[in-house]
């Protein structure tokens, strides 16, 4: 029983949220489906429609209604509420009124509909009326606002404005999300509506709301991407379109691309045979494929459109009634595997040698598995080795580790699971966590999706004919607000034994949750209930990214219309006379209390603490401060402090006498909102700053101040309209306290307010400035260490730019007074960001010489200074003009130039991990092709062609270094990669290599290690702008690949000994190499050890030899080390120069090879003589090239006779003699042998 109060207690004070990011909600909290808008790494969606048992045909009625309820909003507009005709609360036809709109607008997502309305030109043409209609309606209503807001208490205004933001919502919807799609869809069908057939339609709707999707998800990864569509029809259709691909002069090009082998760009495949319903059906799937190492915002989705777009071979199968339709989508930064579309998602499960196999369980001998994942399948490795234990299956241009997922669900197919049990053990194989998304012809119309781990998210969308699945939320709004998450990391019922979730959805099953089945990975059953049907959040008018490249920049751009709709309506200026105007604030009782304008006047409150973390506590330094230039000399102390520390140390038990101002972006800051629960507690009156309506601060609050209105989505992490909207919003609340407390006269708050007023227009001018801007990152990015300096409120400012420096960059930046900045060690020579503009003119003199004695430090300075000013040109190396201003208006102003500089800094660094990701994916392409045409480790790195693409890179690489790039780097990863090129180059022995690289386990080639460590000087340069790092395994894991083992006769005979080839230079190794196909027999061997070497490896006068081991015809042979220790001769030589010996032994002629064996230091302690034999039928040409050097040297020494060469001279003498005697005897021999013939 106490336990169960303990339970109750907690879940009584428990906060509850659905999509919020974890790092923004307060504890205690359960957060259902958290936001992780940071995570960057892959994206997948998919997109299923629910077949339907009945025909709806004519039934449709939403657009009737939606225009039934669009008239009714008008007739409810702002005017009817200012003329007092209406309430607030009825403002566009109440919360009632939004509800309909938002059910008709889902109504008309339903693909029936839609299908109804393309086809029904007229009923289009009244939609988009509709939809024109409520957006002009819209403007006047924010046009009617923008001048009369201040005429609605401010309760009233925050509802006018909540459900303005609903209108916007619904009009975007309708026009984006439903009417813009038709003429994609056209489009991308190569017609018009009267050449497009209904079956067609459905076909082409899907792949555009995945291309959409796509769109979206790029910001998670866009190096490459896939996107593959399947359907089911009947076997008679089949027949009628191969008919029609002959007529067009298709055929040939279909059966090519219809052709077994691994997915890629325009693959068709096929499938007869397959049981639906009674009859027989087959199912046709069409994959596309794109990649670009540079991965430009959009690149990718254009180019699937155009190829979509073009192909005739789709248009001609997209016209068949189709039973069941699958589509899926998937888009990634590659983190195994080359950028390549053999490696792009989806793969399949084409093996080498074929399926091997029957599945029992399908009576089938083949099936196409197709898959797609975000993730990483950490033991990849293993499970290939597993497989390919008696041959390969998988080519050497496929390196994804995906590859292993359909493989894996095909091993237990061929055990006689089905597909369902098949893919549940596959997914229990796989180590790491990852997110899963399979289809297969096996059972069309189902998707089997996994999720294990906390790295990746899987969102399930539910509509009333439709299921969208998505890696992230924004992937799937366009269909559904409604979602189910699955959960990687719960244990199914709490009484599983493994972690995961599968879900199945199947298509035929009904819709809703009947058609998903759920289980743990231990199979345990997993029952979805109505209440895990959640309502996303946000819409796709919050994730339109427009135009810009990326959100932080477009979040920008919007700043000064967030100023603007956080001024609105917050006061009014009316003259009480020509010369004194009076100023209205319209702050009611829902912003300042009662109790909080009591306390103020009476002199109750003491203390005003403004409270944030992060941004936010940066803006609360910045309203503190002209909060308290404004109070001045009225008793009350006015302070700024990060929230935590508020809470661990200035907590007194009686906090009646302060007014505490937390100002957060989200209202779910978890520090922030510890904060003010504790204050609140203790009697503090709450009055906060936030950007989301009903978020959990706003019911901690006596009063809240929205920030623009109420609902400004930022998509970056990285904050920035929030801030100045911020910092806009506490001067108001500051100007009104003035007014209440008589501090300061209307005249002066008029002229603050004026002040403003004028903010958006000069923000809109400096962000107007952003080339110019831009350029100045040219010049002066290049220095290792960064520090942002400024004084009075810039110091606000310098401190704002820092974490937005540190949140793009990733660098650990010092923000300080520009003043103190000269008593700080400069020796560093940092790169210095100076806050100028605003500051007065005796504080600008200062700035001045401070900057020049930042130069003479050998400092890079770009300043922010006065437009005019220029007074900095000769000290500083870039200024950036901006419009003049003072107090709070110059801190927006200098952050925003440093938030534009920070965001063309981030650009500047990832485009030097550009440089490493284009390298890397060339040397991933030569490495597959040597694979496939079976090179050993030598003999790639003996190729010309690694060698040049190293060689050209390595001076690229350092051309950039030397002038000043790849400064962000570890000082290990810059000199790995100097190191390994020249080991990929052939440029240093390999024999080096493991003692230079010892504690890299697992590598022994260079090459390897040299992809694995592109992949981290990629990673620490990689700036995703919009998201943190991605959190993929790009520093651990390297493409994996397997190097060809060495064989022949001398390599049989060393793994026989137990000798290992990293005992031998890689110079030797080559000449193994070349010289075995002339050895036919060993007839034994003889090992010796070698003793007393100097500190280089080079024999002394003591040094000795001993044999170790005999074995073959060796142990009857004599040897002279048996009666002399002493080393000398042919050994001795060898051992110096570590070279392989071949020619005959001193004592008894017999042919021998002798291979010195290097120790842990690098020296030949060992040395291993073999007895050979030669191969005299070798043919020519395979002679000339097993001799190696020894052939241009006889070629040479014959020549020095004034005879003309043929190969044909080497013919006459046995191998044994050309490996064994001198050059000198061997081109006398062909001369006597030439002379013989002539006479």
């Amino acid at each position: 029983m106490k336990i169960i109060k303990q339970i109750a207690a907690f879940l009584g004070k428990v906060k509850i949220y659905i999509g919020v990011s974890p790092r923004r909600a307060h504890g205690p909290a359960i957060i259902l489906f958290p936001f992780y808008p940071g995570q960057i790494n892959c994206g997948f969606a998919g997109l299923m429609t629910i077949v339907s048992r009945g025909n709806n045909a004519g039934e449709l009625t939403a657009d009737a209604e939606l225009e039934r309820y669009a008239k009714e909003v008008e007739a409810n507009a702002l005017r009817e509420v200012l003329n007092k005709k209406n309430a607030a609360e009825k403002y566009l036809g109440s919360a009632r009124v939004m509800e309909f709109l938002e059910k008709a607008v889902a109504a008309l997502k339903e693909e029936k509909a839609q299908q109804i309305i393309f086809f029904d030109a007229d009923r289009r043409k009244r939609l988009t009326g509709i939809a024109a209609g409520m957006k002009s309606f819209l403007a006047q209503e924010e046009k009617l606002l923008e001048t009369q807001a201040a005429q609605f208490v401010s309760a009233d205004l925050e509802a006018i404005n909540g459900r303005l933001v609903a209108l916007k919502d619904i009009q975007w919807s309708l026009e984006k999300d439903i009417i813009d799609n038709f003429e994609k869809i056209a489009s991308l069908a190569g017609a018009g509506e009267s050449n497009l057939s209904p079956a067609a339609f459905t076909k082409y709707r899907k792949i555009n709301l995945l291309l959409n999707a796509l769109d979206r998800l790029e910001v998670r990864g866009r190096d490459s991407a896939g996107l593959q569509i399947s359907f089911l029809f009947t076997e008679n259709n089949l027949d009628k379109i191969l008919a029609a691909l002959k007529r067009n002069n298709l055929h040939d090009d279909y059966l090519r691309r219809a052709g077994e082998g691994e997915l890629l760009h325009g693959s068709v495949c096929v499938t007869r045979g397959i049981a639906h319903e009674g009859r027989k059906a087959c199912q046709a799937t069409f994959t596309y494929k794109t990649f670009s190492v540079v991965g430009e915002l959009g690149r990718n989705v254009r180019d699937l459109r155009k190829a979509i777009q073009d192909d005739l071979i789709l248009r001609e199968f997209a016209g068949a009634e189709a039973l069941l339709e699958t589509a899926l989508t998937h888009t990634r930064w590659a983190s195994v595997g080359s950028i390549t579309q053999e490696n792009c998602h989806p793969v399949n499960n084409y093996k080498t040698g074929g399926a091997g196999g029957k599945y029992p369980f399908y009576k089938r001998a083949d099936a196409e598995i197709n898959v797609v994942l975000n993730g990483d399948i950490d033991n990849y490795a293993s499970l290939r080795g597993a497989l390919e234990k008696d041959a390969e299956v998988i080519l050497p241009e496929v390196t994804t580790d995906t590859k292993i997922i359909p493989l894996q669900v095909e091993k237990y197919l061929l055990s006689g699971f089905d597909l369902a049990e098949a893919f549940r053990l596959a997914v229990n194989d796989f180590e790491g966590s990852h997110a899963i998304a399979l289809t297969s012809d096996l059972e069309p119309g189902r998707v089997y999706l996994a999720l294990k781990g906390s790295g990746q998210a899987i969102y399930v969308g539910i509509s009333a004919d439709q299921y969208m699945f998505s890696s992230e939320l924004y992937g799937l709004v366009e269909v559904t607000p409604q979602f189910v998450q699955m959960n990687g990391e719960e244990i199914a019922g709490g009484k599983g034994k493994k972690a995961g979730q599968i879900f199945v959805i199947d298509q035929n099953a009904g819709g809703s949750l009947i058609g998903i089945k759920a289980c743990g990975y231990d199979g345990t059953v997993i029952e979805l209930k109505e209440s895990d049907i959640k309502k996303a959040q946000i819409t796709t008018r919050d994730i339109d990214r427009g135009d810009y490249p990326h959100f932080f920049l477009k979040e920008i751009s919007q700043s000064s219309d967030s100023v603007k709709r956080t001024l609105r309506g917050k006061y009014l200026i009316s003259p009480a006379d020509k010369s004194m105007p009076q100023v209205n604030f319209n702050l009611g009782a829902d912003v300042v209390p009662d109790n909080a304008r009591l306390g103020l006047q009476k002199g109750r409150i003491k203390n005003i603490i403004i409270i944030g973390h992060g941004t936010a506590a940066v803006a609360g330094s910045a309203v503190a401060d002209i909060m308290g230039v404004y109070l001045r000399d009225c008793g009350i102390n006015v302070s700024a402090k990060v929230a935590s520390e508020m809470s661990g140390f200035l907590l007194r038990d009686d906090l009646s006498d302060t007014l505490v101002i937390p100002i957060t972006q989200s209202g779910t800051t978890t520090d922030t909102n510890r904060a003010v629960a504790m204050a609140r507690e203790r009697g503090a009156c709450i009055i906060s700053i936030v950007n989301r309506r009903q978020s959990d601060i706003t019911g901690k609050s006596h009063g809240v101040l929205y920030t623009s209105d109420g609902r400004d989505i930022e998509m970056s992490v990285a904050s920035t309209k929030a801030f100045y909207s911020q910092i806009v919003a506490g001067q108001i609340l500051a100007l009104f306290f003035a007014q209440l407390m008589k501090t300061r006269s209307d005249d002066f708050i008029v002229g603050e307010l004026r002040k403003l007023e004028s903010a958006p227009r000069l923000m809109n001018r400096v962000f107007e400035k952003r080339d110019e801007i831009a350029a100045t990152v040219r010049k002066t990015i290049s220095k290792k260490f960064w520090a942002v300096v400024g004084s009075g409120p810039n110091k606000a400012a310098a401190d704002e730019i820092r974490i937005k420096l540190s949140e793009l960059c990733y660098k650990t930046i010092s923000a300080d007074i520009v003043e103190n900045k000269k008593h700080i060690d400069l020796s560093a020579e940092p790169l210095i960001l100076v806050c100028a503009a605003g500051s007065p003119q005796p504080v600008l003199e200062d700035i001045v010489k401070d900057v020049a004695i930042f130069k003479a430090h050998k400092a890079a300075v770009v300043v922010f200074a006065p437009e005019g000013d220029r007074r900095f040109e000769g000290s500083a190396d870039a200024v950036v003009e901006i419009p003049d201003s003072s107090g709070t208006l110059s801190v927006i102003l200098n952050a925003l130039a440093g938030h534009l500089w920070g965001y063309y800094a981030a650009c500047a660094i990832d485009a030097e991990a550009q440089i490493f990701r284009e390298f890397r994916n060339q040397l991933n392409g030569v490495l597959a092709a040597q694979t496939k045409a079976g090179y050993s480790l030598y003999e790639k790195i003996s190729d010309v062609r690694m060698r040049g693409l190293v060689n050209n890179f390595y001076h690229t690489f350092n051309q950039h270094r030397n002038n000043g790039a790849f400064n962000l780097l570890g000082v290990k990863t810059i000199s790995d990669l100097a190191l390994l090129m020249k080991y990929a180059a052939g440029k240093l022995p390999l024999d080096d290599f493991q003692q230079e690289f010892k504690h890299e386990e697992g590598f022994a080639s260079p090459l390897d290690l040299l992809d694995v460590t592109l992949g981290k000087a990629i990673d620490e340069l990689t700036r995703p702008i919009d998201a943190i790092r991605h959190q993929a395994k790009t520093v651990t894991v390297g493409t994996s690949r397997k190097e060809k083992a060495l064989t022949g006769i001398i390599f049989a005979t060393l793994e026989k000994l137990k000798i290992s080839v990293k005992n031998l230079t890689y110079k030797n190794i080559i000449s193994i190499g070349r010289m075995q196909p002339a050895i036919s027999a060993v007839k034994g061997h003889t090992l010796y050890g070698v003793s007393n070497l100097d500190e280089v490896g080079n024999p002394k006068d003591d040094s000795t030899i001993v044999i170790l081991e005999k074995g073959g015809i060796a142990r009857q042979m004599k040897s002279r080390a048996e009666k002399s220790s002493e080393l000398m001769g042919t050994k001795r030589t060898i051992v110096s120069t570590a070279n392989v010996y071949v020619g005959r032994g001193k004592l008894d002629g017999a042919s021998v090879l002798i291979l010195p064996l290097l120790g842990e230091k690098g020296f030949a302690e060992k040395l291993l003589l073999l007895h050979i034999e030669y191969n005299d039928l070798l043919p020519l040409a395979e002679k000339a090239e097993a001799l190696g050097y020894r052939y241009n040297d006889i070629r040479n020494m014959v020549s020095e006779y004034n005879i003309a060469w043929r190969d044909e001279y080497l013919e006459k003498i046995p191998l044994a003699d050309l490996f064994g005697e001198t050059i000198e005897n061997l081109a006398g021999r062909i001369v006597q042998n030439l002379q013989r013939e002539r006479a």
